[in-house]
């Protein structure tokens, strides 16, 4: 609207690459001039996203601009070029928009006081600018990308900032929190390393994937690969499926998907408003986006490659176990942030189960289109969720709920802010959770997938419960004693200050209001039925705004099943579970069904086993099998040596024989 598109696809990741590098030059000259140059980088990203989005709903379409030629070999052409369609503009909206509030709560969560009261700073705030703005770079380059490559390359600036940011408090001495983890007191550092070499699994599948396809193809960019007619060859039949898997392996670890979620819970172990923007805006939106990317060229090509359906099979079931697989972890979560982690685990796996669905049922659209507004929706609640309990954090100074309780009465805005977020979480009406579940729900029911619709409404009722056992352990019944200590210390519970506050108000609004939401985002997503380059087998006509049906009937009895128990158990305090979470049901839920356990017996226990017995076993050997070798030479030196008289005579005859051994070789061979 303001900015040429052209120019927008570019500048909104440009300027907060621009803002990074510029950081520490900034905090040379004063740190609040580093920390109001964030914050007005980061609002000028979200403005040109919002204007891009802008410009789409007036102006509906599917544009490319290529910036310049990236590789040349003879035919071969890489164009480094961005993709502007409404898919690329709602992620860099999520991501520059989200992304500006938090830089806008950090400035006041990454300010504490010292010992005799007075304000201070983080000492590392200089980093953690940089990597906060790299990082919202990174993701938006992703999302805008024109091809596989450049893709890949904003995927890794993504990995390497959250790598940075999540290891953050790195030289916190303080102790494991996990028993198995062997962390020598760095944890979170340890934190940072694990998110990083789990995800890094899920890129080499990932890299070989777009490899793969790009042998199969010859191209890299998503517009030639949407005209599958110009392409698809014999080969492609067994090939296809095999490279659209492994590329799908990327999105499961970034997305902390099973078996890859490991790493999600222990990035609690960075700031709050890290946690936010990993949850909410980048990071773990990456690997959704790029299934989001696919799956209309996949569906065209799924006519011609039947076998592309196991595709969309293992990324529905994957999504599927995840949801409800984390979801049940999170019932037994003492840490806030823990909870929200695992939540978010849950929920990134009901919008891979609805982009799964998409290739699964006949109007593929209403799945695919339910999957990317929960995409939206998720971004809008969670990123006010952790906000909101990154504010109680700053007050409380503690991460667990059981130190918590009657904060209401303290913490006024940041409690309402928090239950408008717990109740998108829970899908209750009229937030934006609502509609975005209701449509995956209707979705699947609609078209016969009752297998996926009775684990999306197990699902759902788990999420209810864990969401309003949390609102009610931090907010509600009696104050800890936790908390009555700290008071008696002179500390005063208060509300956080404005920085913090405002953009909880802004995102409470926006997820309040997901009814308005809707209706415009079907609108803008519609275009994509008129560009045959992108999703030809959609059919938008067919899809109208969400009313209220029949499977509305199901999200009642989620919120009876869910929500009425929890409001009794821990609004009113009524019930003891101390011998249910001590028993084998909770201690296998605690435990993580023990797969982060298995994973670190196989993989870390495992190699410092093996690297033992490389110590203790095959180096000794190894070691005098060389001493072996050295005294055997040793001794076949001083034997030969003895040969060497110094007569003439017994030279000569030795070459002699010496010639003549030679000779009889060469007869008899």
């Amino acid at each position: 609207m303001i900015l040429p598109l052209e120019q927008a696809g570019w500048l909104v990741f440009v300027i907060p690459v621009i803002g990074a590098l510029l950081t520490p030059v900034f905090a040379k000259i004063h740190g609040n001039l580093r920390d109001l140059m964030a914050v007005l980088v980061g609002f000028i990203t979200a403005f040109i996203a919002i204007d891009m989005i802008a410009s789409m709903v007036t102006s509906p379409g599917v544009y490319g601009y290529d910036l310049i030629t990236w590789v040349v070999a003879g035919d071969f052409v890489v164009r480094f070029g961005v993709l502007i369609d409404p898919l690329s503009v709602l992620l860099a909206g999520i991501a520059g928009g989200i992304g500006s509030l938090i830089i806008l709560f950090s400035v006041g969560y990454m300010t504490g006081h010292d010992e005799e009261g007075r304000l201070v700073k983080d000492p590392s705030l200089t980093r953690y600018y940089f990597f906060m703005q790299f990082f919202v770079a990174g993701m938006i380059l992703l999302v805008m990308a024109d091809n596989l490559l450049l893709t890949f390359i904003g995927w890794e600036i993504v990995g390497m900032c959250s790598y940075a940011l999540i290891g953050f408090w790195h030289n916190l001495k303080e102790p494991s929190p996990v028993p198995e983890y062997k962390t020598e007191g760095d944890y979170n550092a340890a934190c940072g390393m694990k998110a990083f070499m789990v995800t890094r699994v899920g890129d080499i599948g990932l890299l070989a994937g777009i490899l793969l396809t790009f042998f199969i193809t010859g191209t890299f960019h998503y517009q030639e690969l949407a005209e599958s007619g110009s392409w698809v060859a014999p080969m492609a039949t067994g090939l296809l499926p095999i490279a659209a898997l492994l590329i799908f392996a990327g999105p499961v670890g970034k997305s902390a998907q099973f078996p890859l979620h490991v790493w999600l819970p222990e990035a609690m172990a960075g700031p709050t408003t890290v946690s936010a923007l990993i949850h909410a805006a980048a990071m773990v939106k990456a690997g959704v986006y790029l299934v989001a990317r696919l799956v209309p060229i996949f569906i065209e090509i799924t006519f011609q490659v039947s076998e592309m359906v196991y595709f969309f099979q293992t990324v529905a079931i994957i999504g599927a176990f995840t949801a409800f697989l984390a979801a049940t972890m999170a019932l037994v979560q003492d840490e806030i942030k823990k909870v929200l982690a695992y939540s978010t685990i849950s929920q990134l796996g009901y919008m891979f189960m609805a982009l799964g669905a998409a290739g699964l049922v006949a109007e593929s659209v209403t799945a695919y289109a339910a999957g990317a507004f929960h995409l939206l929706a998720h971004a809008l609640f969670k990123a006010l969720l952790f906000l909101a309990a990154g504010s109680v954090l700053h007050v409380v100074q503690s991460k667990s709920m059981k130190d918590m309780g009657g904060l209401w009465k303290h913490m006024k805005i940041t409690a309402i802010t928090f239950i408008i977020g717990a109740l998108a979480l829970a899908g209750v009406f009229p937030t934006v959770g609502f509609w975005s579940k209701e449509l995956i729900l209707e979705a699947l029911w609609h078209e016969h997938q009752y297998l996926l619709f009775t684990m999306a409404f197990i699902t759902a009722i788990l999420t209810a419960f864990y969401t309003f056992r949390m609102v009610g352990m931090t907010f509600f019944g009696r104050k800890s004693d936790y908390l009555v200590q700290l008071e008696s210390s002179g500390h005063h519970l208060h509300e956080s200050p404005p920085t913090m506050t405002i953009p909880l108000i802004i995102l409470a609004a926006l997820a309040f209001g997901g009814a308005l939401l809707e209706p415009l985002f079907f609108n803008t997503f519609s275009v994509l039925a008129s560009e045959h380059t992108l999703s030809a087998p959609f059919e938008w006509g067919i899809l109208t705004p969400f009313t209220i049906g029949f499977t509305s009937m199901f999200t009642v009895l989620v919120w009876v099943i869910g929500i009425v128990p929890a409001y009794f158990i821990y609004f009113k305090g009524n019930g003891d579970f101390t011998s249910l979470r001590s028993g084998p049901l909770g201690r296998f839920l605690e435990n993580r069904w023990y797969i982060n356990r298995l994973y670190y017996r196989i993989f870390v226990d495992g190699y410092l086993r093996l690297s033992e017995a490389f110590r203790t076993r095959i180096e000794p050997a190894l070691l005098s099998f060389n001493l072996g070798v050295r005294d055997g030479m040793d001794g076949i030196s001083r034997g030969w040596r003895r040969t060497m008289t110094g007569v003439l005579n017994t030279n000569v005859l030795g070459m002699m024989l010496g010639i003549l051994v030679f000779l009889l070789i060469v007869l008899f061979l």
